[in-house]
């Protein structure tokens, strides 16, 4: 089992994901300092989905395919969420991936 903290940690950067931005599983295990971690990250934001105050919509794999969307209820709200931030997903995959992504190792506050 994960410590919690890991979790709390995942939170506090996925509160982090800007408005219209995503970022990665595995941006956000390395910023953790876990840098083979994606799958911990996932975990976390699975079970971070009973809690509305993380936008966990936010975070996608890294070439930006929607691979999350089966936690969501129902599967299209991960979808529906990211483009009323005016980010496009086209066929489970976010459109200009690379401009919207956003690195918690180079714009933390």
């Amino acid at each position: 089992m994960l410590p919690e903290s890991f979790f709390e940690n995942v939170y506090e950067v996925v509160k982090l994901i800007p408005k219209g931005k995503v970022t990665s599983y595995g941006a956000i295990a390395k910023y953790l300092g876990i840098k083979s971690g994606a799958r911990m990250v996932g975990w976390a934001l699975n079970a971070s989905l009973i809690h509305n105050n993380i936008p966990a919509h936010r975070v996608v794999n890294r070439s930006g395919l929607l691979t999350g969307k089966m936690h969501f209820s129902p599967p299209t709200l991960m979808q529906e969420k990211l483009e009323m931030e005016g980010i496009q997903v086209i066929d489970d995959k976010i459109k200009d991936f690379e401009a919207v992504f956003w690195d918690p190792s180079i714009e933390m506050p």
